[in-house]
């Protein structure tokens, strides 16, 4: 997912040690859209690597790539808003590679009794493949 925005607050780098002994460091920020009715939403880049190549400032305007995940702990349930990439200015969105979509199988009988597949994205049938589904 992506949302787009401005930097408004750099909170400061939490660190400890994990239960294994590692290091670990997660750096949060609060964004702001840019749309008539703004959202702050707060993400946070985990990992020292990726807090590094991927720098924030107040005022930067910012297409940010992440997940969300949420956890039980105690009965409560924690969310996420987790970065894995965050690139300075608003990205184009609509002409950036897509993640790969999942094929819709129709069974379409032709005129040798085989069942051809349909791609949804293209719009095309394909019976190339030798899968039974």
């Amino acid at each position: 997912m992506d949302i787009v925005g401005k930097i408004i607050q750099v909170l400061p780098v939490q660190e400890g040690i994990s239960k294994t002994g590692n290091p670990w460091k997660v750096q949060s920020y609060v964004l702001e859209t840019q749309e008539q009715y703004p959202r702050k939403v707060c993400f946070e880049i985990f990992g020292e690597d990726r807090i590094k190549n991927n720098p924030c400032n107040i005022d930067d305007v910012v297409t940010v790539s992440f997940d969300i995940e949420s956890r039980e702990f105690n009965g409560r349930w924690y969310t996420s808003i987790r970065a894995w990439r965050v690139q300075q200015g608003a990205v184009n969105t609509e002409n950036a590679p897509m993640a790969p979509t999942a094929e819709v199988v129709t069974p379409m009988p032709n005129t040798t009794g085989n069942i051809q597949t349909f791609d949804s994205v293209a719009g095309t049938a394909d019976d190339s493949s030798d899968l039974p589904f």
